[in-house]
C-alpha cells in the first residue's frame, strides 16, 4: 500500500457548493474501504524561507485528505464521491514518498 494526499482546489462553482452531509458520507466511504488516514480544511498562513524571497501562500488549495491505496489508479478511484470532485472542482492527487 502507498500513501497519497488529495489536495482539494477551491474551484467549485458557487451554485455547486457542497453540504456537510456530503463530506460525512464521503469520509464514511473512505473509512469502510480502510483508506482514510486523516485530513482537514486549510486555513490562512504564510510562506517562510531563510535564504530567498518568499512567494505568496497558494490560495487555490482549500483542504487535504490523506489516504492509503494500492497504486495511483486505486487512489484515483477513491476520489469518486469526493464533494469537490463531484461538484466539478479539482482534486490533485500526489503520492507521498516512503521514507526510512
Amino acid at each position: 500500500m502507498n500513501d497519497y494526499i488529495f489536495f482539494m482546489h477551491d474551484d467549485v462553482p458557487r451554485e455547486n457548493r457542497h453540504q456537510d452531509h456530503q463530506w460525512n458520507d464521503y469520509f464514511a466511504k473512505l473509512r469502510v474501504a480502510g483508506a482514510f488516514e486523516g485530513g482537514s480544511a486549510i486555513g490562512d498562513g504564510i510562506c517562510v524561507s531563510k535564504s530567498s524571497p518568499t512567494p505568496a501562500v497558494t490560495r487555490h488549495i482549500s483542504g487535504y485528505i490523506r489516504v492509503r491505496a494500492e497504486d495511483l489508479n486505486a487512489a484515483r478511484e477513491l476520489v469518486i464521491g469526493n464533494p469537490v470532485y463531484e461538484a466539478g472542482g479539482t482534486v490533485e492527487i500526489r503520492e507521498l514518498p516512503r521514507t526510512g
